[in-house]
């Protein structure tokens, strides 16, 4: 069996290519760079949107895992050249394209998503990741949407900030509603990998994943504080008005990880309606939070920005 990961050299993608090569599975990574000698192909999913675009890719693979996603559009330099890399783009057009192409050369496809994704959201970042996974469910390809909770593990971009908040001795937190319920990106890795060898015909198309634990946002910081100063915090109420209006100016900036979506994510319910991850695994999934070393341990955020 040959998989192809696209984002195999990011967070999620980086786990899930590791286990499969622990199975013994071949594995062709997808990403942005190209490194000769190596199995890597260049792919850039803004310019990638039509199905004609990924046929020659998909030539002589059995399943494609699709563990791309941007926090922030951007404009990127090429030969001289602009592109724009947008949410539509990245999260939509190109998922919806690669899944026709799989439809077309009985490619099995994996794609990676997330909890809390509706239309009816104001974010456009979430609206492209919503339109991605109807564009994917109508393609007729032989497709799993895998949404996971929020990702605790090494290599992501959020936790750097997780880490440094819950290591704060006071700390603003946004009361809501929401819920998370984090699992190890180790596990998501393990999980997907396991998928790969499976029958899709038996799975259920949409498949949501959490850890052990369900906390709000200042319950999760409290323990990610007790493993890193091993005392309390004081945490602040932040109005939702203002974290909304840093939420804006940070996605101007492109300065950490808390965007406009974040911000609608963190206040919706973003635990598994059925958690499939035990079911997955074979065994009891890892425990969050536990052994962290904050100058190397993140958090990937619930939005799934990845690459």
């Amino acid at each position: 069996m040959k998989v192809l990961v696209l984002g195999g050299n990011g967070f999620i993608g980086s786990s899930i290519v590791k286990k499969l090569k622990q199975q013994g599975v071949q594995v062709l990574i997808g990403s942005r760079s190209f490194a000769e000698n190596t199995d890597t192909v260049s792919i850039r999913m803004h310019s990638m949107t039509l199905v004609d675009d990924w046929l020659p890719v998909l030539k002589g693979i059995d399943v494609v895992v699709n563990s791309v996603g941007i926090l922030r559009e951007r404009n990127l330099q090429s030969h001289f050249q602009s592109t724009r890399e947008t949410y539509d783009k990245v999260h939509n057009l190109a998922p919806t394209a690669l899944a026709q192409a799989c439809a077309k050369l009985n490619v099995r496809l994996i794609h990676i998503s997330a909890i809390g994704l509706t239309n009816l959201a104001k974010s456009r970042f979430i609206r492209s990741k919503f339109a991605g996974e109807q564009g994917i469910l109508s393609s007729g390809a032989q497709a799993i949407l895998v949404r996971p909770s929020l990702l605790d593990g090494a290599g992501g971009y959020g936790a750097r900030w997780f880490r440094r908040v819950a290591a704060w001795p006071v700390q603003f937190v946004m009361k809501s509603q929401g819920l998370i319920a984090p699992l190890q990106v180790t596990d998501l890795g393990e999980a997907v990998a396991n998928l790969c060898q499976m029958n899709f015909d038996k799975l259920p198309k949409i498949i949501e994943l959490g850890g052990n634990e369900v906390f709000a946002i200042e319950q999760y910081l409290t323990k990610l504080r007790t493993q890193i100063r091993h005392t309390h915090a004081l945490q602040i109420a932040a109005p939702k008005v203002v974290v909304r209006l840093f939420s804006h100016i940070f996605d101007l900036l492109a300065w950490t990880p808390l965007s406009f979506g974040h911000f609608e994510l963190m206040q919706g319910y973003n635990v598994p309606a059925k958690n499939m991850l035990p079911e997955l695994l074979g065994h009891r999934p890892t425990e969050v939070g536990v052994n962290i070393n904050v100058d190397c341990y993140e958090v990937y955020a619930i939005s799934n920005s990845h690459s």
